[in-house]
């Protein structure tokens, strides 16, 4: 049977391939899987389900809560939440597991299916696989007073409000914060949150009709943030994605402030705090040598993961460190939540603004921004980059132009037949020369039907 499960759960376009006989069939797989501990301990499994304001949601959430209701799971509905909002509620109620019903930044038409374990954690791939295995068995069918009951948890929103204002080292009085919820789940609890630890808030995309989220705004959008942060004056904008556990920033002038920038800011602030765990930082192959560079400047050793942040999650509980993130703005603040959280990163940004009383754009200096190319080549081999000779011949050419000025990346796509060339370099001129002189050879060596090296 082909994987379900991708990166980040099971997501694709609603009512095609995440369907109501697909959500209800996985949530009685996954009550299987995830509630046999409370069933072995001879009590009933406990489920919180939270969603994000799109459209499809309803029927997807229904589905699943139905899935866990008949197989014997009491629901605590949350409504539309963020996704870390859910993996927060999970730990701090003692539930056996949850849901988030949301496809994060993609667009309105798509939808998923996220489950969190015990304590609010990501499930390894083994269980996954397990919950995948449990679709092809008898599902559980409890009757009478077993079949579990769907409950509406009540006091969701203000319960992750209260914890997210219990992380501050510093309140935000006297900062103006533009805030884009992405016409999302954080247009309820972002504005909230900000108002509450001090901050006077402008907010954008916090209208969610069901089929805007995303929709040229949010955190894979910050024109409207960037005109709308310098139009009111205002210290800085926030941007979180349709699931809010992004952040991106853009600072008084309307420069965006990505989550390299961002993690280099946050990091010296632990790491002046003595908070900083083993003084290392956590991040992806694919942040900028700038975030590295800045790092040991400070003393600050990183440790790099594959991409994605389900790795940088995993490298952080492995080591027991207390920060890392991705450049998309996936923050982890391991001492207060168990994935990335982009309101509370949001406030932690602005807690480091009023502690400092500096502007965004003095913290970010912290870091240069190395220039950075991507070019995506389609229709190659994606293997042949770990074989082809002549490609690394071309690349190891290409490192020794660059020297500690840059470096190169050469990265197969996990889901489509492509390789993603990417190069940093002291100015842009050179990243883009080298990048596509790169992107040349890919394509002689390893297109499709060419013979390859071995």
């Amino acid at each position: 049977m082909a994987r379900l499960f991708g990166t980040d759960g099971v997501r694709g376009l609603a009512n095609q391939d995440v369907t109501a006989d697909l959500a209800l069939r996985i949530a009685q797989a996954g009550a299987r899987v995830l509630g046999a501990e409370a069933r072995n301990a001879g009590r009933r499994p406990v489920a919180v389900v939270a969603r994000d304001p799109r459209q499809s949601g309803d029927f997807i959430a229904a589905a699943v809560s139905a899935g866990f209701a008949s197989s014997g799971v009491d629901v605590l509905d949350a409504g539309v939440l963020p996704t870390p909002a859910a993996a927060f509620l999970i730990a701090d109620i003692g539930a056996d597991f949850g849901v988030v019903i949301s496809a994060s930044h993609n667009p309105a038409p798509d939808n998923g299916i996220k489950f969190f374990a015990r304590a609010g954690k990501k499930l390894p791939d083994e269980v996954e696989i397990a919950i995948e295995a449990a679709l092809e068995h008898p599902q559980l069918a409890p009757l009478g007073g077993d079949i579990g009951r769907i409950k509406r948890f009540a006091d969701a929103e203000d319960r992750y409000v209260v914890h997210l204002l219990t992380t501050l080292p510093h309140r935000l009085d006297g900062l103006h914060v533009v805030l884009d919820c992405a016409h999302g789940a954080a247009a309820g609890v972002s504005p909230e949150a900000f108002s509450q630890a001090g901050a006077r808030i402008t907010v954008i995309g916090n209208d969610p009709n069901g089929m805007n989220i995303n929709d040229g705004v949010g955190s894979t959008h910050l024109d409207k943030l960037a005109a709308a942060v310098v139009a009111a004056g205002a210290d800085v904008g926030i941007a979180h994605d349709g699931d809010a556990d992004r952040c991106l920033a853009v600072d008084a002038n309307g420069k965006v402030v990505d989550g390299d920038q961002i993690m280099a800011i946050l990091a010296l602030a632990q790491f002046e705090r003595g908070a900083l765990r083993e003084n290392t930082l956590v991040a992806t192959v694919m942040s900028n040598l700038g975030l590295k560079v800045a790092m040991a400047q400070h003393g600050i050793a990183m440790l790099e993961t594959r991409v994605g942040d389900r790795y940088v999650l995993e490298a952080i509980n492995e080591k027991k460190l207390s920060l890392g993130g991705e450049q998309s703005g996936h923050i982890i603040f391991a001492d207060h939540a168990t994935t990335g959280d982009g309101i509370l990163t949001g406030l932690q940004l602005l807690s480091q603004m009023a502690a400092t009383k500096k502007t965004l754009a003095e913290l970010a200096s912290v870091m240069k921004v190395y220039p950075q190319t991507l070019v995506n080549v389609r229709g190659v081999d994606r293997d042949g980059v770990s074989t082809d000779r002549v490609l690394a011949q071309a690349v190891a050419e290409a490192e020794a132009d660059l020297g500690e000025t840059g470096r190169v990346l050469l990265r197969p796509s996990g889901t489509e037949p492509l390789v993603r060339v990417m190069v940093e370099a002291g100015d842009q001129a050179t990243a883009d020369r080298i990048a596509e002189s790169l992107a040349d050879v890919v394509r002689q060596r390893l297109s499709t039907g060419v013979e390859q090296s071995i």
